[in-house]
């Protein structure tokens, strides 16, 4: 029992079903392990353990485990709606500290949605079971998990060191193996990124392939669902849950939801597969590169088709995308005024005074940076120079990409141009910390998938550990070719065996 925890969702999947362990006893697993080692990372923010272990012993006594998530335990980034479940965002404007001066949340308490989203309800709905709140930036807002009201999460590689973001929570505790996935968002990166910095596995999926009812928005048009896996084969049974229409978000497709699982068997021979040379620029860690490069080797070995593209307008990316982030971000968050939801304050002299206080209190400082730059590039003196702009820009990025799938069927990239880097190192210059968003936002004005696999370690980074650091591969595919990116992961990480290693906890 002590080693349950390692378990992926495959494997425990076949050890309920031949009933060699029961599903409390793999939530109970998952439970100690969190409590014996969460200390160490701050992956975990709210603890549902309780409620867990009653889902647990309802599933073993219907004892039927048809599906692959059935009696499965899972955890929850902090943004994600879950009935009776706190749903702070991570942000003081939401939770209730009594060690702090802020009130928090709505009049005085932490948020308590009386709903579930639709990504939640699904997984509710098969039997998988979540074990509470990971960690994340405030309102996703960060590319490091250092933004939150929790305090920052560590990487369980090197403590010293950020997790990534803004699912870094998630990130870390399916490297800690704290859970057997957890549900994560990305907006600019806020899957892969961490994905990379951790060693797990983590997809962006196509807009719209997934549902965003019930997750807490930052930019509308930018946002997506997914999650962080110990595996691409567990990636592909989460998202067959999670992935289809829902009437309840407009934005989702109508494209049917292939088997995802089935669809890793299929061979790669014949794929083509580019490196686009935008992405492999002067300033990128040697031995990111050299791993991103050897996996498409391997790739070749294993019969795909390897060939050089060019995007060229992937060099107004990170520039584009921070001008319509902020400005969907001063939208979404105009909600959280102290009155419909949020932080209060009692000692207001009038409403304007209200509405300062409490936005001021209730948002830290990257939030109050996005909402100000945002509110600036739509005001009417400069919507035409910043956002019309933006928007045409990013037609342009969506173009360069359209005309690559014409020549090949997947594109290659390191997710992160380095390894995860300390904890600290970007927090007082905001560019930076944008620009580790580099190779993670020209799909995102696309609509492509994109998912992040391990490919190697960069041991000169910590030479004082016994791995390094990991290193994430970026496999892009066109709109809805998800099934053509696991399956092209799948291939991979069955040539190779970064899989298998773990950090030292």
């Amino acid at each position: 029992m002590a080693e349950l925890h390692t378990l992926t969702i495959t494997q425990a999947h076949e050890k309920l079903k031949k009933k060699e362990i029961t599903s409390e006893e793999l939530v109970r697993a998952c439970i100690k392990r969190i409590e014996s080692v969460d200390k160490n990372f701050n992956a975990v923010v709210h603890r549902n353990f309780e409620r867990a272990l009653i889902e647990a012993k309802k599933v073993d006594t219907k004892n039927v485990f048809n599906h692959p998530l059935t009696g499965i335990p899972y955890l929850t980034k902090d943004v994600y709606c879950e009935e009776g479940v706190p749903t702070t965002a991570c942000s003081n404007m939401l939770q209730n500290d009594p060690t702090s001066s802020a009130s928090g949340g709505l009049h005085g308490a932490s948020y308590v949605p009386p709903f579930d989203s639709t990504t939640t309800k699904r997984l509710k709905n098969v039997g998988a079971i979540s074990l509470g709140k990971t960690n994340t930036d405030e309102f996703t807002m960060g590319a490091s998990t250092e933004t939150s009201c929790y305090g920052v999460t560590k990487n369980p590689w090197d403590t010293t060191r950020v997790a990534g973001g803004s699912s870094g929570g998630s990130a870390a505790a399916v490297a800690a193996d704290e859970c057997m996935f957890a549900l994560g968002t990305d907006t600019g990166g806020s899957i892969r990124q961490p994905a990379s910095f951790c060693g797990c596995a983590g997809m962006r999926v196509t807009y719209g392939r997934t549902s965003r009812f019930g997750v807490m928005s930052m930019a509308s048009t930018l946002d997506t669902i997914g999650a962080l896996t110990k595996s691409t084969e567990d990636y592909a049974v989460v998202l067959g849950a999670i992935a289809g229409r829902d009437p309840l978000d407009g934005t989702t497709g109508d494209q049917p939801v292939p088997d995802y699982r089935a669809g890793l068997q299929k061979s790669i021979k014949g794929l083509r597969i580019g490196l686009p040379k935008e992405y492999f620029i002067e300033g990128i860690h040697p031995e990111v590169e050299k791993a991103v490069r050897d996996a498409a080797e391997v790739l070749k070995k294993l019969g795909a088709l390897i060939v050089d593209v060019s995007l060229p307008y992937t060099k107004y990316a990170v520039a584009t995308y921070y001008v319509l982030c902020p400005c969907e971000v001063s939208s979404n968050m105009a909600r959280y005024d102290g009155i419909r939801y949020g932080h209060t304050v009692k000692s207001a002299d009038n409403l304007v005074d209200y509405y300062h206080q409490v936005r001021s209190e209730g948002f830290g400082p990257e939030v109050k940076r996005r909402i100000m730059i945002g509110t600036y590039a739509l005001s009417a003196g400069y919507f035409d120079a910043y956002y019309r702009q933006a928007q045409k820009v990013r037609t342009l990025i969506k173009q360069d990409f359209d005309a690559a799938f014409q020549k090949v069927d997947l594109l290659l990239s390191p997710v992160s141009p380095h390894t995860a880097f300390t904890i600290g190192a970007n927090s007082a210059d905001p560019v930076a910390m944008y620009l580790e968003d580099v190779f993670t936002v020209a799909q995102v004005m696309a609509g492509i998938p994109a998912m992040s696999v391990l490919c190697g370690f960069a041991k000169s980074v910590t030479p004082s550990t016994v791995e390094g650091l990991p290193i994430g591969l970026q496999i892009m595919g066109p709109q809805w070719g998800e099934e053509m990116i696991l399956r092209a992961a799948h291939a991979y990480e069955g040539a190779t065996e970064w899989q298998r290693r773990k950090p030292a906890l």
